[in-house]
């Protein structure tokens, strides 16, 4: 297939155009510099510039556009730009998309999301029929997934991949913590009760493939491991991997402090399962914790 991607450059993206290049697919990446190669198109999202040629020559859409949630402190400023980062080129495609006639349109606009949609679930499970929460992500979630719309209406099949907290030692929610549970200083956030939608990073990508290429699949799809975990579980169990103690939890005001507005998402629990991927038979590799966990820390094949 011929695919389209927007934010090839970040930590999911990187290594899901790595993967769809290794299975046979031409990937070419959109850009907002000047490209530097063949496989390079420049857009402007802000400004909602897309050449609609670059779009025709797509069987499909991949966007995994967006600023880093968990990169920076967050104030007004930057809820800002994290929501516009996602919504402003969501439009462009979505209606770019639209824009074109029938015969050129792709095949499928697969968009990311996020598990933030169903704000804080505390104990009760969801999947993808459970409606939108309440807070700032489940907010940015909601304009985000609407923004896929014209391209819905044109009738493209639009998936919207409700990605969790994908494992790999390079980033995500792994990388950050790996250094202080390494130092001993390390232990659960605030009450550690939380639930956290894990899964492991080549599931991520099997899952992100499937929706490209099931022609089935449709609408929100999570994309998180069968098993969410407490936070408490998943710090003794990475502790348990890396041979090191856990004892020392951060309190929710210590995290207030240094996360800014990032720190109630930090607490929010989320325990989300993948109803959509289940119903289609998506076969895990790491379907357990300590599975995953392994393979993350081992820097295990991204294929």
């Amino acid at each position: 297939m011929r695919i389209l991607m927007a934010g090839a450059s970040g930590f999911l993206g990187t290594r899901l155009a790595d993967r769809l290049t290794a299975d046979g697919h031409h990937v070419t990446r959109l850009v907002r510099r000047p490209p530097r190669d063949a496989d390079e198109r420049q857009w402007n999202p802000t400004a909602a510039q897309l050449d609609p040629a670059v779009v025709a020559e797509a069987d499909a859409v991949v966007n995994l556009a967006g600023a880093g949630v968990g990169d920076r402190r967050w104030n007004d400023a930057y809820r800002r730009v994290i929501r516009s980062s996602r919504v402003d080129t969501t439009t462009t495609l979505a209606i770019t998309i639209a824009g074109l006639p029938a015969a050129d349109r792709p095949e499928v606009l697969v968009n990311s999301s996020a598990v933030g949609w169903y704000g804080n679930t505390g104990d009760r499970v969801v999947d993808e029929e459970a409606a939108a929460g309440e807070g700032f992500l489940a907010d940015v979630c909601r304009v985000w997934e609407a923004a896929t719309r014209p391209a819905e209406d044109a009738g493209v099949r639009v998936v919207r991949l409700r990605t969790g907290l994908p494992l790999h030692r390079d980033g995500g929610l792994l990388k950050p913590q790996l250094l202080p549970f390494r130092l001993g200083i390390a232990g659960r956030l605030g009450s550690g009760r939380q639930w956290l939608p894990w899964i492991a990073m080549v599931d991520w990508l099997d899952a992100a493939a499937l929706t490209i290429g099931r022609a089935d699949l449709a609408g929100p799809v999570n994309a998180v491991g069968p098993a969410p975990v407490t936070n408490a579980e998943f710090t003794r169990e990475l502790a348990r991997q890396l041979h090191r103690p856990a004892i020392i939890p951060i309190p929710a005001l210590a995290l207030k402090v240094a996360l800014g507005g990032f720190a109630q998402e930090a607490l929010t629990s989320a325990r989300v399962l993948p109803g959509v991927l289940t119903q289609a038979g998506f076969d895990y590799r790491h379907p357990h914790l300590a599975s995953a966990l392994n393979a993350a820390l081992a820097a295990e094949p991204d294929r």
